[in-house]
């Protein structure tokens, strides 16, 4: 097995997700491409900081990500916008749903990578921040900037 195969490059993060959401739970889903949407988001031309994905009969579907349509593309091109169908096991449809159906959980997508030639998507189950939260993470960040380069200054001295 070569390095190549072994690292899972990033093509899109969701960087709002984190800011936004309480972060409960992650996990991996394929998703159903057509072929230009896959030359096209492996080309790094698609943004998924709108993207939410929803579970519909059994189903979950990732709404929002918009792909731009691939530049050499003929007749047959997509459509920027559409639903896409997330491909999870039953069992793992399941979970999300009984986790979805607790007030004030969504599904959001964290990124899209590769892994092993193909596309995938990391979602998160998530609970909104109000303002305060967002504050709070702020300020707990800055610290642990402080504490770090306090740390390093005193290790040089």
């Amino acid at each position: 097995m070569s390095s190549k195969a072994s690292n899972n490059p990033v093509l899109a993060t969701n960087r709002k997700a984190r800011h936004n959401y309480h972060i409960l739970d992650t996990l991996e889903a394929g998703i159903a491409l057509c072929g230009t949407e896959v030359k096209a988001i492996r080309n790094h031309e698609l943004s998924i900081e709108e993207a939410f994905a929803v579970e519909h009969k059994g189903e979950v579907f990732l709404h929002n990500l918009h792909v731009r349509a691939y530049s050499h593309g003929n007749r047959f091109n997509h459509e920027p916008v559409r639903i896409r169908k997330l491909l999870l096991h039953k069992r793992e449809i399941r979970k999300l749903s009984g986790q979805l159906s607790k007030e004030g959980l969504t599904l959001v997508p964290l990124d899209l990578h590769l892994r092993r030639g193909k596309i995938k998507v990391q979602l998160g189950v998530a609970k909104g921040k109000n303002q305060g939260d967002k504050r709070e993470t702020l300020k707990k960040r800055e610290a642990d900037r402080d504490a770090r380069r306090a740390l390093s200054e005193a290790q040089r001295r």
